[in-house]
């Protein structure tokens, strides 16, 4: 395997890694709740501890 067959797999890692980081702002936007711009904000600025990604998905999945 030469360095050149590494790019890819980062590149795949890393959109996994964006992908799951916005996981709260797509069930947000998905189910239409209310408060949807608030998840983005806390998902967006406080999404990188796990306790903000947590409220996020948390304000996501509670009901309408």
């Amino acid at each position: 395997m030469g360095s050149t067959d590494a790019i890819p797999y980062g590149v795949v890692g890393l959109l996994f890694i964006v992908l799951a980081y916005f996981i709260p702002t797509a069930v947000a936007f998905g189910r239409g709740v209310p408060n949807k711009g608030s998840v983005l904000v806390i998902n967006l600025f406080f999404g990188w501890s796990v306790v903000g990604w947590v409220i996020a998905l948390a304000m996501a999945a509670r009901s309408r």
